[in-house]
């Protein structure tokens, strides 16, 4: 019989399946790194029907808070939260986000984040150009 239609039910599958567990417990295992034991210091948390706080500080450096309320956006109930998260990253340096997410989408503020380049002067001459001699109204097509 080709390999491929074997039995699928024996001993040896029982065996395959126990291994791959096995292979996955030990994984998970040795992925927690030493940041798995800190201790929480601090835990807070209120949520009601029309929003929610939450505060928490472990020992590690890492601690969070935020707070969300309800708000009617185009005759639906909608989410708006404040928060920021603050960590030290792998070099030492302390992480600090603070961030809105609301009708118009998750907005972060850190110096941690990358900053894309400057636009080329001949870009900018270009979009100015366009912005000031835009086509006529006929000429656009649909």
């Amino acid at each position: 019989m080709h390999l491929l239609c074997s039995d699928i039910t024996g001993p040896h599958i029982f065996n395959m399946k126990f291994l791959v567990l096995a292979a996955c417990m030990v994984a998970a295992a040795c992925a927690q790194g030493p940041d798995a034991a800190a201790p929480v210091l601090r835990s807070e948390s209120d949520v009601q029907p029309e929003g929610f706080n939450y505060v928490y500080e472990t020992g590690n450096g890492i601690s969070a808070q935020a707070s969300g309320a309800l708000k009617k956006v185009d005759n639906y109930d909608a989410l708006a939260v404040q928060g920021s998260y603050k960590y030290t990253a792998p070099d030492g340096s302390v992480v600090q986000f603070n961030y809105v997410a609301d009708e118009n989408g998750y907005q972060p503020q850190s110096d941690s984040l990358p900053v894309g380049p400057e636009i080329p002067a001949a870009i900018v001459r270009s979009l100015q150009y366009i912005a000031a001699h835009p086509p006529p109204v006929n000429a656009v097509r649909n």
